[in-house]
Protein backbone atom coordinates (compact mmCIF):
# COMPACT_ATOMS: atom_id res chain seq x y z
CA UNK A 1 0.00 0.00 0.00
CA UNK A 2 1.22 3.50 -0.77
CA UNK A 3 1.69 5.60 2.33
CA UNK A 4 1.63 9.36 2.44
CA UNK A 5 3.47 11.23 5.18
CA UNK A 6 3.24 15.01 5.37
CA UNK A 7 4.10 17.50 8.12
CA UNK A 8 0.47 18.39 8.90
CA UNK A 9 -0.54 14.82 9.76
CA UNK A 10 -1.61 14.26 13.37
CA UNK A 11 0.03 11.11 14.71
CA UNK A 12 -0.68 8.87 17.68
CA UNK A 13 1.97 6.35 18.70
CA UNK A 14 0.94 3.26 20.66
CA UNK A 15 3.84 1.19 22.01
CA UNK A 16 3.52 -2.47 22.99
CA UNK A 17 6.55 -2.25 25.28
CA UNK A 18 6.74 -5.95 26.19
CA UNK A 19 6.66 -7.01 22.53
CA UNK A 20 9.59 -4.75 21.64
CA UNK A 21 11.54 -5.54 24.80
CA UNK A 22 11.43 -9.29 24.23
CA UNK A 23 12.22 -8.99 20.51
CA UNK A 24 15.30 -6.80 21.11
CA UNK A 25 16.50 -9.05 23.92
CA UNK A 26 16.00 -12.25 21.92
CA UNK A 27 17.29 -11.02 18.54
CA UNK A 28 20.13 -8.69 19.60
CA UNK A 29 20.68 -9.23 23.34
CA UNK A 30 20.03 -5.50 23.60
CA UNK A 31 17.58 -2.98 25.00
CA UNK A 32 15.25 -0.82 22.94
CA UNK A 33 16.09 2.81 22.15
CA UNK A 34 12.56 4.17 22.56
CA UNK A 35 13.68 7.73 21.81
CA UNK A 36 14.86 6.75 18.32
CA UNK A 37 11.73 4.69 17.74
CA UNK A 38 9.49 7.62 18.71
CA UNK A 39 11.43 9.89 16.36
CA UNK A 40 11.02 7.35 13.53
CA UNK A 41 7.31 6.89 14.26
CA UNK A 42 6.54 10.61 14.21
CA UNK A 43 8.69 11.23 11.14
CA UNK A 44 8.47 15.03 11.24
CA UNK A 45 4.70 15.04 11.64
CA UNK A 46 2.59 16.42 14.51
CA UNK A 47 2.72 14.15 17.56
CA UNK A 48 -0.63 14.26 19.32
CA UNK A 49 0.15 11.55 21.86
CA UNK A 50 2.61 8.72 22.47
CA UNK A 51 1.69 6.01 24.94
CA UNK A 52 3.79 3.07 26.14
CA UNK A 53 1.88 0.19 27.69
CA UNK A 54 4.09 -1.16 30.47
CA UNK A 55 4.04 -3.82 33.16
CA UNK A 56 4.90 -3.24 36.81
CA UNK A 57 6.40 -5.96 39.00
CA UNK A 58 6.41 -6.28 42.79
CA UNK A 59 10.09 -5.26 42.95
CA UNK A 60 9.44 -1.96 41.22
CA UNK A 61 12.83 -2.00 39.46
CA UNK A 62 11.20 -0.63 36.30
CA UNK A 63 10.46 2.77 37.91
CA UNK A 64 13.57 4.42 36.35
CA UNK A 65 12.60 3.04 32.94
CA UNK A 66 9.09 4.52 33.25
CA UNK A 67 10.58 7.90 34.21
CA UNK A 68 12.96 7.78 31.23
CA UNK A 69 10.01 7.20 28.88
CA UNK A 70 8.18 10.18 30.37
CA UNK A 71 11.25 12.40 29.93
CA UNK A 72 11.33 11.71 26.18
CA UNK A 73 7.63 12.52 25.82
CA UNK A 74 6.07 9.08 26.09
CA UNK A 75 3.16 8.69 28.49
CA UNK A 76 3.06 5.37 30.35
CA UNK A 77 0.04 3.27 31.16
CA UNK A 78 0.93 0.77 33.85
CA UNK A 79 -0.61 -2.60 34.60
CA UNK A 80 0.53 -4.96 37.36
CA UNK A 81 2.00 -8.30 36.37
CA UNK A 82 -0.56 -11.02 37.04
CA UNK A 83 0.73 -14.23 38.60
CA UNK A 84 -1.74 -17.10 38.73
CA UNK A 85 -1.90 -19.91 41.29
CA UNK A 86 -0.08 -22.32 38.98
CA UNK A 87 2.81 -19.85 38.58
CA UNK A 88 1.80 -18.70 35.09
CA UNK A 89 2.51 -15.00 34.53
CA UNK A 90 0.40 -12.76 32.31
CA UNK A 91 1.28 -9.27 31.15
CA UNK A 92 -0.96 -8.30 28.28
CA UNK A 93 -1.99 -4.82 27.16
CA UNK A 94 -3.38 -5.63 23.67
CA UNK A 95 -6.99 -4.72 24.45
CA UNK A 96 -6.02 -1.51 26.28
CA UNK A 97 -3.82 -0.39 23.40
CA UNK A 98 -6.54 -1.18 20.84
CA UNK A 99 -9.27 0.62 22.79
CA UNK A 100 -7.08 3.73 23.21
CA UNK A 101 -6.21 3.78 19.50
CA UNK A 102 -9.91 3.54 18.60
CA UNK A 103 -10.93 6.22 21.12
CA UNK A 104 -8.25 8.64 19.90
CA UNK A 105 -8.59 7.88 16.18
CA UNK A 106 -11.10 10.70 15.44
CA UNK A 107 -8.35 13.18 16.41
CA UNK A 108 -5.62 11.42 14.40
CA UNK A 109 -4.68 11.07 10.75
CA UNK A 110 -2.19 8.29 11.44
CA UNK A 111 -1.93 5.62 14.11
CA UNK A 112 1.49 4.05 14.58
CA UNK A 113 1.43 0.69 16.33
CA UNK A 114 4.86 -0.12 17.72
CA UNK A 115 4.52 -3.88 17.86
CA UNK A 116 4.82 -6.93 15.66
CA UNK A 117 1.85 -8.69 17.27
CA UNK A 118 -0.60 -10.15 14.77
CA UNK A 119 -3.41 -9.69 17.30
CA UNK A 120 -3.53 -6.05 16.12
CA UNK A 121 -4.71 -6.93 12.59
CA UNK A 122 -8.43 -6.40 13.45
CA UNK A 123 -7.51 -2.99 14.92
CA UNK A 124 -5.67 -2.09 11.71
CA UNK A 125 -8.69 -3.15 9.64
CA UNK A 126 -11.08 -1.13 11.81
CA UNK A 127 -8.95 2.03 11.66
CA UNK A 128 -8.46 1.64 7.90
CA UNK A 129 -12.23 1.41 7.31
CA UNK A 130 -12.59 4.64 9.31
CA UNK A 131 -10.06 6.51 7.18
CA UNK A 132 -7.08 6.39 9.50
CA UNK A 133 -3.67 5.59 8.04
CA UNK A 134 -2.06 2.79 10.05
CA UNK A 135 1.65 2.13 10.28
CA UNK A 136 3.58 -0.43 12.30
CA UNK A 137 7.14 -0.39 13.58
CA UNK A 138 8.78 -3.50 14.92
CA UNK A 139 11.57 -6.02 14.52
CA UNK A 140 10.55 -7.72 11.28
CA UNK A 141 12.15 -11.07 12.17
CA UNK A 142 9.72 -11.45 15.07
CA UNK A 143 6.69 -9.72 13.52
CA UNK A 144 3.50 -11.22 12.19
CA UNK A 145 3.41 -11.36 8.40
CA UNK A 146 -0.34 -10.69 8.59
CA UNK A 147 0.29 -7.45 10.50
CA UNK A 148 2.95 -6.37 7.99
CA UNK A 149 0.49 -6.99 5.13
CA UNK A 150 -2.42 -5.21 6.86
CA UNK A 151 -0.73 -1.86 7.62
CA UNK A 152 -0.19 0.97 5.16
CA UNK A 153 3.54 1.04 6.02
CA UNK A 154 5.83 -1.22 8.02
CA UNK A 155 9.17 -0.04 9.40
CA UNK A 156 11.49 -2.96 10.09
CA UNK A 157 13.81 -2.17 13.00
CA UNK A 158 16.01 -5.09 11.88
CA UNK A 159 17.10 -2.95 8.91
CA UNK A 160 19.18 -0.82 11.29
CA UNK A 161 19.31 -2.51 14.71
CA UNK A 162 22.21 -0.36 15.96
CA UNK A 163 20.04 2.75 15.53
CA UNK A 164 17.08 1.32 17.46
CA UNK A 165 18.79 -0.69 20.20
CA UNK A 166 21.17 -0.03 23.08
CA UNK A 167 23.78 -2.65 23.98
CA UNK A 168 22.94 -4.36 27.26
CA UNK A 169 25.31 -3.76 30.14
Amino acid sequence: MAVIKHPAQRVGVFIDTQNLYHSAKHLYKARVNFGKILEEAVGGRILVRAIAYVISTDGGEEKNFFEALTKIGIETKVKDLQIFGDGVKKADWDVGLAVDAIKMSPKLDTVVIVSGDGDFVPLVQYLDIHGVQVEAISFGKSSSSKLKEAVHAFTDLCDDPKKFTIASR
